[in-house]
């Protein structure tokens, strides 16, 4: 049999040859040799299969998992429950590539999923048309605003302090390589103060992004800011919970022109940050202006349903100088998820996950605040995460409810100075009324 087993260094040598090449460095001539690495790699010794299997399931074992830990942790990734379903239907083998067919001719079952996609998250949005999906959704949501800025010939974006810390970084740093000025407004009782974003809207202004609910949970007034925005002809992006969108009025209703979001939720793991899924969908006027792909339907001359990539305005199918975006590939396995995930739960089982949701975040937050060991911070109306005033430093209490298999809150303090001290849990309809009355009760004792 050994003969059958390629000779490496015998091939290796044979394409050095074939290059002009004497050996291997001569092809890092151009690295220069200063700073190239000189030694040996400090590499464990090769293991076989059954010590790597075991020594793998060591290192995962080091991990905390929500198989075993109870989470109450959100700030952006959610722990929802995903239907068994999603993953079986992931592992076929006709579905399991990651990314956007470029021979769509032979890609008809994917295309035809990428179309449903779009289909339900135009649906779920009140927008007219939805792309093939993009990285994240803070990217999306950063693609998004420099749309606004070529359809309204503007550079300049306001957004809330409000929005994610992390989403507002991604902003920044799209806007400083496109000319784009970001202004950010504060907040009022954890809502974005509207009178303050009144007052900033002028007719320089691109677009206002406000996120729904936002960054603390709080369900913002997306109507409101649509009305200042299009007062001065700026565009409205609504930054959303697809959750959320089961139980209140679509952005589209309530006059956002552009949404986009974080489609982890649905039927995606947490997988500690990732792979996510950003949906992007905006108003048909702006079909021409948008990042990414877009899916179609059409009908062959035989009459015979098919599915086409009908828009493609990135860098690799036109002048890069005329690309939406030279970074917006999009997410097919997790935009799969996504269609799975809403056409098992159906408009009702989304409504159902979301009153679940807003339930138990509730009781949730009736329970802490009867400890007395916490405070109102804010008593505007939220959706499935609630800000808390800890009588405990927040660093003390999540560590101690660690050890009891516990993931508590996030720390407002590390993104918000003023809020410190302030605590911010997530409860999605996973949690049940033990599960929580635990938590409240380890609370209670720190």
């Amino acid at each position: 049999m050994s003969r059958y087993i390629p000779n490496t260094y015998v091939q290796q040598k044979e394409m050095l040859e074939e290059m002009g090449f004497k050996d291997i460095n001569e092809l890092f001539d151009d690295v220069p040799g200063d700073i190239r690495f000189k030694g040996r790699l400090e590499l464990p010794a090769a293991m076989s299969e059954i010590e790597l299997v075991k020594h793998m399931q060591w290192v995962a074992s080091q991990n905390k998992n929500l198989d075993e830990y109870i989470c109450f942790l959100g700030a952006g990734a959610y722990d929802h429950y995903v239907p068994a379903v999603i993953k079986s239907l992931l592992s076929r083998q006709e579905f399991y590539t990651a990314y956007t067919p470029y021979q769509p001719e032979i890609s008809q079952g994917t295309l035809q999923a990428i179309f449903e996609y779009q289909t339900m998250i135009c649906e779920l949005t009140g927008m007219d048309v939805a792309n093939a999906s993009m990285y994240d959704g803070a990217t999306a949501l950063a693609e998004a605003i420099t749309m606004a800025c070529r359809v309204t010939g503007r550079n300049q974006v306001i957004i809330p302090r409000t929005l994610h810390p992390e989403s507002r970084q991604v902003v920044k740093t799209y806007a400083k390589f496109n000319d784009i000025t970001v202004q950010e407004v504060g907040f009022e009782d954890g809502q974005t103060d509207f009178e303050g974003l009144y007052r900033m809207v002028s007719e320089g202004t691109a677009a206002v992004a406000v996120q729904n609910p936002n960054f603390f949970g709080v369900i913002e007034d997306i109507r409101q800011a649509a009305e200042i925005a299009h007062g001065k002809g700026a565009l409205l992006i609504a930054y959303v919970d697809p959750i959320s969108l089961g139980i209140l009025k679509s952005p589209g209703e309530l006059g956002a022109d552009i949404v986009v979001g974080e489609g982890q939720s649905l039927g995606g793991a947490l997988s500690f940050g990732g792979p996510y899924l950003g949906f992007f969908a905006a108003r048909k006027d702006f079909l021409r202006k948008m990042p990414g792909r877009i899916a179609g339907q059409t009908w062959d001359s035989s009459g015979r349903r098919g599915f086409v990539l009908t828009v493609q305005t990135r860098e690799q199918h036109i002048r890069r100088e005329k690309a939406t975006s030279n970074i917006c590939s999009n997410q097919a396995l997790n935009a799969l998820a996504a269609t799975i995930y809403l056409a098992a739960m159906g408009p009702e089982g989304l409504k159902k996950v979301g009153e679940h949701c807003i339930e138990k975040s509730h009781y949730a937050y009736e329970k802490l605040l009867e400890t007395g060991r916490f405070s109102c911070c804010f008593k505007a109306s939220f959706f499935k995460e609630f800000v808390l005033r800890s009588a405990v430093p927040i660093e003390k209490l999540n560590g101690k409810l660690l050890e009891d298999k516990i993931i508590g809150g996030y720390d407002l303090g590390a993104s918000y100075p003023e809020l410190a001290g302030t605590w911010l849990v997530a409860v999605t309809e996973k949690r049940t009324r033990e599960e929580i009355d635990m938590f409240v009760r380890k609370a209670r004792a720190i």
